[in-house]
């Protein structure tokens, strides 16, 4: 592939991420290069490998629509809060259909945006994701305004409350 562990073990920076990008961007193989990542025993590799898809087009990153059960079960499972954040931003940009609902993510989701204590990046995605799952289920849907509602707002982000005004006022576009 090009693209060794010891070029992902850096510090985090915006130059390395974007860096990436390109490099895997010129191999074409987004699903290989995130396999070969994913699962790696240091958190930075993974963070930064997952963070350098947040540069890749929507087109390249449809390459991970077949893995997207896959990252839904790392992110349920994951306890590094900026491995968690890369991977709902990846699951939030693949395409969601009917048959994509699964009930653990989407409670896992309702969970997340509802925990004070989560990271607020986080919590905003979490409810759009919460969103782009109920979307295709009335019932679900007023499962997800409910939830909202009953959130005390106030211990919230105003990224995070902007996001569940928008979803609970039918303004939020995806």
């Amino acid at each position: 592939m090009g693209i060794s562990r010891d070029d992902i073990k850096g510090n985090y920076s915006e130059a390395l991420v974007t860096n990436l990008c390109f490099r895997v961007a010129e191999t074409g193989d987004f699903l290989g290069f995130v396999k070969e990542y994913m699962y790696d025993d240091d958190p930075i590799v993974v963070r930064n490998a997952l963070s350098a898809l947040s540069k890749a087009t929507d087109e390249e990153l449809s390459q991970l629509n077949p893995i997207k059960d896959e990252l839904m079960d790392m992110a349920i499972r994951c306890n590094n809060s900026s491995v968690r954040r890369a991977l709902f931003g990846i699951i939030f940009r693949l395409e969601m259909n009917e048959e994509d609902i699964r009930t653990d993510f989407l409670d896992h989701c309702l969970e997340k945006m509802a925990d004070p204590n989560e990271v607020s990046s986080i919590q905003a995605l979490c409810m759009k994701l919460a969103y782009k799952l109920c979307k295709f289920y009335p019932e679900l849907l007023t499962e997800l305004k409910r939830a909202l509602e009953a959130m005390e707002i106030s211990y919230y982000t105003p990224a995070v409350k902007n996001v569940r005004s928008k979803i609970l006022n039918k303004k939020y576009k995806e």
